[in-house]
Formats: C-alpha cells, structure tokens, sequence
C-alpha cells in the first residue's frame, strides 16, 4: 500500500466508521478497489499521480461508471488530500456512509 493508502486505512478499519466494516484491495468485476464497504455500496479510491494523465482520467470514469451501474459509490481523495487533511477525508466518508444507512434505497450520486 501507498502512505496515503496505510493513513487512511489506520482510520477506516476495524470498524471505526459507523460500524461499518471495510475490505481493501477488494476484487469487483475486472477492477481491484482500494477500499470496499458493502453495507453502504461504497468504494473508496485513493488517487495518485497516473491517475492525472488523460489516460488515467478516461479509465477512471470508465471504470466509476461500469461499478455505477452495480449500485456503487465511488470516492475519489488524491493522496495529497489524505495525507494532508485526513479528518477532512474521514469525516466525507462518514457523511456518505451515513447518509447512505439512512436511506439505502437513494441511488442520487453524493
């Protein structure tokens, strides 16, 4: 794992989050994730520097919109962001997550 990857994960697992129970490098279709919660149908990836290229961008919103079509949420944090506002970070992942438990039927993106 990235730094960036290892923080966040130091502050999403076991559970911390609601409750919630996250898997990382989680299998989906053809894609690896970085982060899974299936409670909440949420993806979590943490984005670095080919991710910027417009290769990256164009096999990333492809990518969002095949697991799109699952039901999923896809968050996107650049590892700049995790590694210099984590709270920050954390705090939009509980906000989601949150709002998803209390209402799992909404499929609006976030």
């Amino acid at each position: 794992m990235t730094d960036a990857e290892q923080l966040l994960w130091q502050r999403i697992r076991r559970k911390q989050i609601l409750g919630l129970q996250f898997y990382r490098q989680k299998p989906i279709l053809n894609f690896i994730v970085d982060f899974y919660c299936p409670a909440v149908n949420l993806i979590i990836e943490c984005d670095g520097g080919q991710h910027y290229t417009e290769f990256g961008l164009e096999a990333d919103q492809n990518r969002d919109h095949t697991l799109s079509d699952l039901g999923l949420i896809t968050l996107r944090f650049t590892n700049h962001q995790i590694l210099t506002e984590i709270d920050a970070v954390v705090e939009q992942i509980y906000c989601i997550a949150k709002k998803k438990l209390e209402s799992p039927f909404d499929k609006r993106e976030f």
